[in-house]
């Protein structure tokens, strides 16, 4: 008897909701914790009623089945096992519990009881936990987004300072080579002019006209010398600060040529001779003829000034239905193999051109205006064998 009223006031004060129901289904017994999760406040509510009324659909309408198959099969689907259920509340709420299930035979009848564990606030606290944990996630994924992002710029600035760095240093090179190169091309022009024109004075009181004549040709080539120069260094500003830009019109090439020709000829050393050629069934080009003939002439000037004596030039134009092609080819001493790679660069001068006076600046100059005409320059050379220079242009209908 002692034990009886024992078990009674543990299943009384049970935390979890205990339900006894017998073979059919029909609440036998229920605690007040039971009663209390499924919104009821007396046993006599529930007690004697099929224990389906306080599950939701499917299982309310199936629960009687549940029960039969168990009787007629032995199989348990729940009974001893448990699993998580959804009940319903007398206010039509639903709520999910943990539902236990054991069996208990006497002699005459078995009896169910279901032992009810409130999930309630574990999936409440499990809701809650998806939802920051989703959060978190979309926080990192956007932190580590941002963090990329902030990866990438400081790449682009580093790979932008380097490339400032690196134009720094190239001009201060430039700088260096400039101050250089035109220390001693000022210099060598400017002595010469000093010495010829101290030597008229003293040739003029001994009325020598033949050494006047002879040193007054010196200074003007030294002038001559420091107009380009002066001419190389204006031209070169003038594409850095992009301030050249072509414009073209239709001239006669062959025409053009000859000018330049007879022009270049003037200049040249010694039994020296330029030879001009057109090939083509036509003579008209559309170009920038300021351009072309500053390219022209820079070209033919190098071949005059790396050229010995009694040599020939080759100046040849080419115009057939798809390109101009202008060839200028000396026997020159020719450009050395390892600086071919260099040869347009600014203020680049190959190692065997020994005192031999220049900038460093035209061929660079040429490229560029041979590029602002949308025509490519290459250059063919063998050291000690002479150089060819290549113009092509396409021609635009």
């Amino acid at each position: 008897m002692e034990r009886a009223k024992l078990l009674a006031a543990i299943i009384e004060n049970a935390i979890d909701g205990i339900i006894t129901i017998d073979e059919r289904g029909i609440i036998e017994n229920i605690n007040p914790a039971a009663l209390r999760l499924f919104g009821f406040e007396e046993r006599e509510e529930l007690i004697g009623k099929n224990v389906s009324v306080l599950m939701p659909e499917p299982d309310r309408t199936k629960h009687d089945s549940y029960l039969e198959n168990y009787h007629t099969t032995g199989k348990m689907k729940i009974i001893g096992i448990g699993r998580e259920v959804n009940g319903l509340k007398q206010d039509g709420s639903t709520f999910p519990f943990r539902l236990g299930v054991s069996e208990v035979k006497f002699s005459d009848k078995r009896i169910y009881t279901g032992f009810i564990h409130d999930l309630s606030q574990a999936k409440e606290d499990e809701l809650k936990i998806k939802s920051y944990t989703e959060e978190l996630e979309s926080k990192i994924k956007e932190r580590t987004q941002d963090l990329i992002q902030t990866i990438s710029e400081l790449e682009t600035a580093k790979d932008v300072v380097s490339e400032m760095f690196h134009k720094e240093k190239e001009l201060n090179q430039l700088k260096t080579r400039f101050v250089s190169m035109a220390s001693h091309e000022f210099r060598t022009p400017l002595s010469s002019i000093q010495l010829s024109a101290s030597l008229i004075e003293k040739y003029s009181s001994k009325n020598d006209a033949a050494s006047i004549e002879k040193h007054t040709g010196k200074i003007k080539n030294a002038i001559n010398n420091l107009t380009t120069i002066l001419n190389d260094f204006l031209s070169h500003e003038k594409l850095e600060a992009g301030k050249v830009e072509p414009n073209a019109t239709v001239f006669n090439i062959v025409a053009f040529a000859e000018e330049i020709t007879e022009e270049m000829q003037l200049i040249t050393k010694q039994d020296q001779l330029i030879v001009y050629q057109h090939q083509g069934t036509s003579a008209e080009v559309y170009l920038d003829s300021n351009l072309l003939k500053n390219s022209i002439i820079n070209l033919i000037s190098n071949a005059i000034k790396y050229s010995g004596e009694n040599t020939m030039i080759q100046f040849n134009t080419i115009l057939d239905p798809q390109n101009l092609i202008i060839e200028v080819k000396d026997n020159g001493i020719g450009i050395p193999a390892s600086e071919m790679e260099h040869l347009f660069e600014a203020f680049f001068r190959a190692y065997n051109i020994g005192d031999i006076p220049g900038t460093g600046l035209g061929l660079h100059i040429v490229k560029r205006y041979v590029h602002l005409m949308n025509g490519t320059v290459v250059c063919e050379s063998q050291e000690q064998n002479g150089t060819t220079f290549t113009l092509t242009f396409p021609i635009n209908p």
